[in-house]
């Protein structure tokens, strides 16, 4: 009994290893500070292992999680940025959308470098850098963030409605501004949470797809098939489903129910010398809301002879709408026939006028070249779409050049086989996209000059070819906004057309071309360019009715220009893309008929200025 005890208290014998088997050596343990690093290292490989990119993490941390510093004050500079003026006085409510578009892709930006600044010198910083800021620094950060980007944002929106009265001084508007900061302010946020929100809901979709495939791929062929298929349907989800089948769909059914209507007031012309009269060849029906409004309100050689004081006959008005033949091509031989039906021909000018949209001719261009010439004139145009203007801008503006150039070839083709000692004065005209159209029926300035005795173009896109031409070919020292080609020999630019006609001097030559063109248009200036580079338009010196404070800004300008087109309508002429009747001098320089004088110009604009309903 004690001796069993004695050998359960003992210690066991240590057997000595065998000669050739290997010895095993006792690891001895860290020290406690080692110990201490190890664990700091595994909890960050933990971390990377659930970085964003490797594994998506909680929805919660993607949609919900607040926004990062660097990103909310690049949306916040974005802002201020934003309300800077541009070429046309804006209302607030537009100051706020084009502030929050800003906004959100100024985080988008601040978001992307962030990311890329950790991405590279991240582990930089963490090898270099032993101490981060702790909790303390990151609140004092967003406290100094709080009180500067509320006093300065305050400041910006005072300025900017200051900068928006001088705006409107510039372009003789009343100068009473309603600027409702707070408003424009909770717009902008309301409107950038919203894209801000809907770009984390696209990557929280991103992120399941990836998951998805990974089950069935490897994960780097997952993340790349995940994001194309993600790219892919933003694009084309939007461009076709939202825009064309939403957008444009929705405005081309209300254009095709306004196109069968008919303007208050606007009746079915008698004159068998005007389209959609019971002698014409087109029906009236046929011709668009458009047309119908183009011929019904024709005016008459009685209410000529009471204008100008001079004997007078009835202008010959001529318009093909959509409905009257298939193609562009029928509709100029149908044009060219009606022509011949009304005796267009053996007037004294025949007018050819490019249509813009849904085929819309400015009364305000084709008028005053009727009173310049007694009545004696023929004007045709014809319908190429039946969308507004807006949405022709974007989708079929190709298809104005494509109506226009059939039309001027078939009517120019029957013009010469007249005589050449009893042919009418060709002369073409557009406004927008009906200049346009003209531009693109030609094959440059000199083809112009060769085929046409004058023109008179209003307010021509910046995809214009001719002007374009002429623009890049200017004169040095000469503004974009008023060009000066090989000295004013045909083509001259105006915006007051009295004064600016009169420069660059004499020497004014057959056959003339004027160019009504505003510095403040939109129209005129905007282009997919102004996103990234600093437009010509901006150079000194400005044009005459643009502040001074206007500055390029990367995104920003081409948004700011984008609303300044929807707006430049709410202008008064000459501003904007408003050119009033400056026509009356520009056709009384470019087609003057016999024994006109510069009093009967200055009679006619007075009538004219009247007539038109104030601003």
């Amino acid at each position: 009994m004690g001796q069993a005890a004695d050998e359960q208290l003992a210690p066991p014998r240590r057997i000595p290893p065998q000669r050739g088997a290997p010895q095993r050596r006792r690891i001895p343990a860290p020290p406690p500070r080692v110990r201490r690093r190890l664990r700091v290292l595994a909890r960050r490989l933990r971390a990377s292992a659930r970085h964003p990119y490797w594994e998506a993490p909680h929805p919660s941390y993607v949609v919900r999680r607040w926004p990062g510093l660097a990103a909310l004050c690049c949306a916040t500079l974005f802002f201020w940025l934003s309300l800077t003026p541009s070429l046309v006085p804006r209302p607030w409510f537009l100051q706020g959308v084009i502030g929050g578009i800003t906004a959100a892709m100024g985080y988008a930006i601040g978001g992307l470098a962030e990311w890329l600044l950790r991405l590279t010198l991240g582990p930089l910083c963490r090898r270099y850098v032993r101490r981060r800021p702790g909790p303390r620094w990151r609140a004092r950060a967003w406290l100094a963030y709080y009180a500067l980007s509320t006093a300065l944002t305050i400041a910006a929106l005072s300025w900017s409605a200051d900068a928006q009265r001088e705006l409107r001084r510039l372009q003789e508007m009343p100068e009473t501004l309603t600027w409702h900061s707070l408003m424009i302010a909770l717009l902008a946020m309301a409107i950038c949470l919203a894209l801000v929100a809907l770009a984390r809901a696209v990557r929280l979709g991103t992120r399941a797809l990836i998951r998805l495939l990974g089950r069935f791929v490897p994960r780097p062929l997952a993340i790349g098939v995940g994001l194309l298929v993600s790219a892919m349907v933003v694009v084309f989800g939007t461009r076709d489903v939202v825009f064309d089948r939403g957008v444009l769909d929705g405005a081309a059914y209300l254009a095709q129910q306004t196109d069968e209507s008919t303007k208050d007031g606007i009746v079915r012309p008698r004159s068998p010398l005007v389209s959609g009269s019971p002698a014409s060849l087109v029906e009236w029906d046929e011709l668009g809301y458009e047309g119908r409004n183009f011929t019904g309100s024709a005016i008459s050689a009685r209410h000529i002879r009471a204008v100008t004081g001079k004997r007078a006959l009835r202008p010959v008005r001529v318009y093909v709408g959509q409905a009257s033949a298939p193609s562009f091509r029928a509709r100029a031989r149908l044009a060219v026939r009606e022509l011949e039906r009304t005796g267009a021909f053996d007037r004294d000018v025949l007018a050819i006028a490019g249509t813009t949209g849904r085929g819309w001719v400015n009364s305000t261009d084709a008028e005053p070249l009727e009173y310049i010439h007694g009545g004696d004139t023929a004007i045709v145009a014809v319908q190429y779409s039946y969308l507004p203007s807006w949405a022709s801008f974007l989708v079929d503006k190709e298809q104005a050049g494509r109506a226009t150039r059939a039309l001027v070839e078939a009517v120019r083709a029957r013009w010469l086989e007249q005589p050449a000692g009893h042919r009418p004065k060709l002369v073409v005209f557009g406004e927008s996209l009906g200049a346009y159209g003209i531009e693109a029926s030609f094959d440059g300035p000199d083809d112009l000059l060769a085929k046409v005795d004058g023109a008179v173009l209003a307010g021509s896109p910046h995809f214009s070819p001719i002007r374009r031409e002429l623009t890049a070919h200017r004169e040095p020292g000469s503004p974009v906004w008023r060009p000066e080609y090989e000295g004013g020999r045909h083509f001259r630019f105006a915006q007051w057309p009295r004064e600016d006609l009169a420069r660059p001097g004499p020497g004014w030559k057959s056959p003339r071309v004027v160019y009504l063109q505003n510095a403040s248009d939109a129209i005129v200036w905007w282009s997919p360019g102004l996103a990234l580079n600093p437009p010509p338009w901006l150079r000194e010196p400005l044009g005459p009715d643009i502040t001074d404070a206007v500055t390029w800004f990367p995104l920003v300008t081409f948004w700011q220009t984008t609303v300044d087109m929807a707006v430049s309508y709410g202008v008064g002429a000459p501003h904007g893309h408003r050119y009033g009747n400056g026509s009356v001098e520009a056709w009384a320089a470019v087609a003057p008929s016999r024994g006109w004088t510069d009093k009967d110009t200055r009679h006619l604009r007075r009538f004219m200025d009247q007539r038109e309903a104030p601003y």
